[in-house]
């Protein structure tokens, strides 16, 4: 129970990569508030955790919304009293040529990925100073060495990439630890990708070195367990890739 008496908040927890992290962060003992837009889903994971054993709480809102965000951590802190785990994961994903791609679509991806990353660790701040952890998701993305159609997504995932090392650089001293992680996983979008791109996707996974695509919660939920324990206490301001060994990270 690495994570026993934390409280964590995980934005887009409602189904993929964000649930994963959710059920992996409470089976090490961690509190869970799971942020999000859909109810049902959100409910969905706090009946798997709570029927592991666990404790959920649900928190509608939408990570666009600076007063969704305020409000979020309110809940959690008048529900536990506090925070130490902050997770953005939720990111509207722009997709498409550079003569494609709407500014419409670029917009929603700033606002709730980098835009929204930053709100939010700032809202967090006062809480998580002393022994707080920050796990930001980026994209491998941005590594491709093909960026045609994935430009605009890559860009608003490199920006909270760049937040991310500046918040490990000024809230070191704070006892604030801010991480980055590029998944790839089994979330919906993946599997509706692959199921609708059987050739791209089978040379996809054929560049991943294990041969597999990871899970949500064994591959990278119970590492990003592992980076905001204590076991991992100096680690800060990095960027990992939990891809299988696909991506190269000079």
């Amino acid at each position: 129970m690495m994570l026993e008496n934390k409280v964590a908040l995980i934005t887009g927890a409602g189904q993929g990569v964000g649930q994963g992290i959710a059920l992996a962060l409470a089976k090490h003992g961690a509190k869970v508030a799971v942020l999000g837009r859909t109810v049902s889903k959100l409910e969905e994971t706090a009946r798997q955790i709570e029927e592991r054993g666990g404790q959920a709480l649900v928190v509608h809102g939408d990570v666009k919304k600076a007063e969704s965000l305020e409000s979020a951590v309110s809940q959690v802190v008048a529900k536990w009293g506090g925070l130490q785990i902050l997770i953005n994961n939720a990111q509207e994903v722009p997709l498409g040529s550079l003569l494609s791609v709407s500014e419409e679509a670029l917009e929603a991806g700033w606002q709730s990925g980098p835009l929204a990353t930053l709100r939010l660790m700032k809202i967090c701040y006062p809480h998580l100073r002393g022994d707080g952890a920050i796990v930001n998701l980026a994209s491998t993305a941005a590594r491709r060495w093909d960026a045609t159609h994935y430009a605009a997504y890559a860009a608003v995932k490199e920006a909270t990439r760049a937040l991310s090392r500046g918040a490990a650089s000024e809230w070191g001293g704070d006892g604030i630890r801010t991480n980055v992680i590029m998944p790839h996983a089994k979330s919906p979008a993946l599997a509706g990708w692959i199921d609708a791109n059987p050739e791209e996707s089978a040379a996809f996974i054929s560049t991943i070195p294990m041969g597999r695509i990871g899970e949500c919660e064994q591959d990278v939920g119970e590492f990003v367990a592992f980076l905001c324990s204590p076991a991992a206490a100096y680690v800060s301001g990095q960027t990992i890739a939990v891809d299988g060994g696909q991506a190269y990270m000079p």
